[in-house]
């Protein structure tokens, strides 16, 4: 079934915008578009946590655009491969997870996906998991798989050179992740994979076995990554990445929080915005602050709604730039007495951990007292006593009011 030819609008974002690399080159990617064929597109994702992530939107940010354009999207969960653990950019062993583990943390991913891509209508992007038929492969299977990979090509990846330079561990079974993903590609039928750069190695590995297979010129797309001021990938491993599941306040102040650096890439790789209106923005705005509380808004407003992402930056207006007590607090219902400050952080579920209140109260992180009046604490042996209405304060944004009774 034929398509109308993309428009030379269509062709260009779709084969430049936030990508890093095309593969062959972009003018076989281009003469993709232009056959007039409804090309199957896909990315797959890692169900190694509960939630997608904001590197995960850039992939469904690249996905949107080949729908939009009438073209077959498959978001596809690693049910499998999600068991092995990628080891991409990994210094070290990834945990392998169960069945189940991996099921219940891709339990959400769907509804999270729905900001970006049309699970209905008339051109449906697919749901798919990868176990379906990685899970019937004999050994006899895998063999003749393997065979169309060498060892050296699988030992070149840096991450293996730089461990067995420093005499650490690569295991076997790491080397199936790649030609497991690779084979998602010839069951599918892919005509362009996408992903993000530092998943060039398995797609390439797809690329190869769809041509070994299916004697098919696979494309691939290598999107580039959000990375902060240390050109660090902004991930689940680093610890400063916004989970696509987080509350639309969070969402936005931690947005908030990143580096005035990342704001160009972050309106490309992040944002529905044109590229038209991305220049507006820094051209009306010459305030990072205020670029950057749009980039907030419209990340949330993607992922949550417009009154949810209007509520958000009202909320860290009052709290972060004003520093004054919001409005609406959640209540913690205590009995009367004293408690030592460490403990009280732990039990209303301030702090996670003895630990984490310590570092926190010598880090002037805890500020306690009523209305506007709060005082920073520093000391980690001091007792509070519990009264109505008094307010713990951890950071900037988060808050708890006591009600004794």
């Amino acid at each position: 079934m034929a398509i109308f030819k993309s428009s030379e609008i269509e062709k260009n974002r779709i084969l430049s915008r936030g990508v890093e690399n095309l593969y062959p080159n972009y003018q076989e990617l281009e003469k993709k578009l232009n056959s007039g064929k409804i090309l199957r597109v896909y990315c797959g994702f890692d169900p190694s946590a509960k939630s997608l992530h904001i590197g995960n939107a850039i992939a469904l940010l690249k996905l949107r655009q080949f729908q939009q354009a009438g073209h077959k999207v498959i978001f596809l969960i690693g049910s499998f491969t999600g068991m092995i653990g990628d080891p991409s950019d990994k210094m070290a062993t990834r945990k392998q997870l169960s069945r189940e583990d991996v099921l219940l943390n891709a339990s959400n991913f769907q509804s999270q996906a729905k900001a970006y891509l049309d699970f209905e209508g008339d051109n449906p992007a697919e749901l798919r998991f990868n176990h379906e038929w990685l899970d019937n492969l004999t050994f006899r299977d895998l063999i003749s798989l393997g065979s169309n990979f060498t060892v050296q090509m699988m030992i070149q990846r840096d991450m293996f050179q730089r461990r067995i330079a420093e005499e650490k561990p690569v295991f076997l079974h790491e080397f199936f992740y790649p030609l497991a993903q690779a084979y998602d590609s010839v069951k599918l039928d892919i005509d362009i994979e996408v992903g993000g750069n530092d998943q060039m190695f398995n797609m390439m590995c797809g690329r190869d076995l769809v041509k070994a297979l299916n004697n098919k010129e696979k494309g691939v797309i290598t999107m580039k990554l959000l990375t902060d001021s240390e050109g660090k990938k902004m991930g689940k491993s680093e610890g400063n990445i916004v989970m696509l599941d987080e509350d639309n306040r969070n969402m936005f102040a931690k947005i908030m929080s990143w580096p005035d650096e990342v704001l160009p890439s972050a309106f490309e790789l992040c944002t529905f915005l044109t590229e038209e209106e991305i220049k507006r923005i820094r051209k009306e705005n010459d305030n990072p602050r205020d670029i950057k509380m749009r980039l907030a808004w419209e990340v949330t407003k993607i992922n949550h709604n417009e009154i949810d992402a209007n509520e958000a930056q009202a909320y860290f207006v009052k709290t972060v730039q004003n520093k004054e007590i919001p409005n609406e607090i959640d209540s913690f219902i205590i009995v009367s007495g004293k408690y030592k400050l460490i403990d009280l952080l732990l039990l209303t579920g301030i702090c996670k951990s003895k630990g984490e209140a310590r570092r926190l109260i010598v880090q002037n992180a805890i500020k306690i007292g009523f209305d506007n009046n709060l005082e920073i604490q520093t000391d980690v042996t001091l007792e509070v006593e519990a009264l109505n209405d008094l307010i713990i304060q951890r950071g900037k944004r988060k808050f708890i009011k006591l009600c004794v009774k």
